[in-house]
């Protein structure tokens, strides 16, 4: 398990990128990526998620981490594993879907947030089990979860900001998901890049200072 990971410790923070178009998907990418982050996880909210996705990694290849997110369906995971997605991200934990993202042989992560879901995760052999919302609990919940699942590959997306990015890792998160402090809504529709790529390098900081 710990080599299917290495490329998402590496990376540590993983942008969970919503757009309106599959234009603004690739502008928000590059400029996350510019700032420092280079784990894109590309959503089906997203039209055309698996063409970005195909260019990301053309334009980028091994120096960033692309992947989908918000994976539904298993025809989902099939087209975002045939785009050349390193990872597929689903928000909740269903067996049949959960078996067709692994049967694709990308890193599968799946959510969860009670105790049950956890335990339901980890039996079908996630390789990370997200911890969705997770700003419901904050770290001291993902601390909590490690009483029970002291060695689950855990990773906490949404209420992930840089101020308290320290927090998750302090409690053993595996990466983070960022969502709306990173891949903000409001810059994507004002198709403001140099905003984008503010908040990337203020998380990149933050990373680098957690590992320093």
């Amino acid at each position: 398990m710990t080599d299917r990971l290495s490329r998402a410790r590496a990376v540590g923070v993983l942008a969970v990128l919503r757009a309106p178009s599959a234009e603004a998907a690739l502008e928000s990418a590059e400029a996350i990526i510019r700032g420092g982050v280079t784990g894109i996880e590309v959503t089906y909210s997203t039209p055309d998620a698996p063409a970005v996705i195909r260019e990301l990694i053309a334009r980028h290849g091994e120096r960033a981490y692309i992947g989908a997110g918000t994976v539904t369906t298993p025809e989902q995971a099939v087209a975002a594993a045939a785009a050349g997605a390193e990872f597929l991200v689903s928000p909740g934990t269903l067996p049949d879907l959960t078996r067709a993202m692994l049967e694709t042989g990308r890193v599968v992560m799946t959510g969860a947030l009670t105790p049950t879901e956890v335990m339901a995760a980890l039996s079908l052999d996630v390789d990370v089990v997200k911890m969705f919302p997770a700003s419901l609990g904050g770290p001291s919940y993902l601390g909590a979860l490690r009483g029970p699942f002291p060695d689950a590959p855990l990773m906490p997306t949404g209420g992930v900001k840089p101020e308290n990015l320290s927090e998750w890792f302090a409690v053993g998160a595996v990466a983070v998901g960022a969502g709306g402090d990173l891949a903000n809504s409001a810059s994507i529709a004002a198709s403001d890049w140099a905003d984008l790529e503010h908040r990337a390098a203020r998380f990149a900081e933050a990373l680098a200072a957690v590992r320093g």
